[in-house]
Parts: C-alpha cells; structure tokens; sequence
C-alpha cells in the first residue's frame, strides 16, 4: 500500500447561501481553526503511538462511522425512520414535516428508553 503524505490546512470558505452542503462547510470552516495536533502530541506522549499512526485511526473511525450506525441499526431501522421524512417531503408542507418530526422523536424516544432506563431488562447479561 503506498503511503500518503496529507497537508491539514485551515480552510474558510467560501460557499453560496443556496449550497446544499452549507451546513458541512460550514462545520469544515468551524473545525479547521483548532490545531488537531495539539490534542494527538499528548496522546502519542501518554501511549508511545506514533502520531501517523493515530491519525490514520482518527480518519478511519471517522470515515467509517457512517456504515458503522448503519449495522448497529440495521438496514430495516433506517428505512423506518427514513419513512416520515420521505411522507414529509413528497407532501412537502411544513404541517407534514412537523408530523414527521413527531414520528421521528417517537420512534428514537422508543429506541433510547434502555439506554435511560437500565433496569428495564433486569434480566439482561
């Protein structure tokens, strides 16, 4: 595998106000002002691992996070609660977005009851 050799660079934009992907930029504008090296100095200090070797890991983790959520919920959660939104926009109304965030808020509060409530499943290992 060839080795990459990456530039961090701060980066501020700019964006037009109608771009679909402000939001992200947005954030990328926000992040690349702090210097991640800083925190990854000390942490190759406390664990004798080498800085490239923890950076790998801090984008690899990060990269996979999305497929990562994707098998801890399952292909059939997602479509599940992709589907208000999908209503919500076909029906394109701020009445039937509100309805999907009221399903959507349903249907984590159901998923997150465990996780608040432990005692729950006493029974569990």
């Amino acid at each position: 595998m060839e080795e990459l050799t990456v530039t961090l660079e701060r980066w501020t934009g700019p964006w037009p106000d109608d771009d679909p992907d402000a939001n992200f930029k947005a954030e990328v504008a926000d992040y690349t002002r702090l210097d991640p090296l800083e925190t990854l100095r000390g942490l190759s200090a406390h664990t004798g691992i080498p800085i490239g070797a923890l950076v790998r890991y801090v984008l690899a983790r990060f990269a996979t996070t999305g497929s990562g959520g994707l098998l801890e919920l399952g292909p059939a959660m997602v479509h599940r609660l992709w589907a208000p939104i999908a209503e919500a926009e076909e029906a394109g109304t701020d009445d039937a977005r509100l309805a999907a965030y009221r399903a959507l808020s349903a249907q984590l509060s159901w998923l997150r009851f465990p996780l608040l409530e432990p005692d729950t499943y006493p029974n569990a290992p």
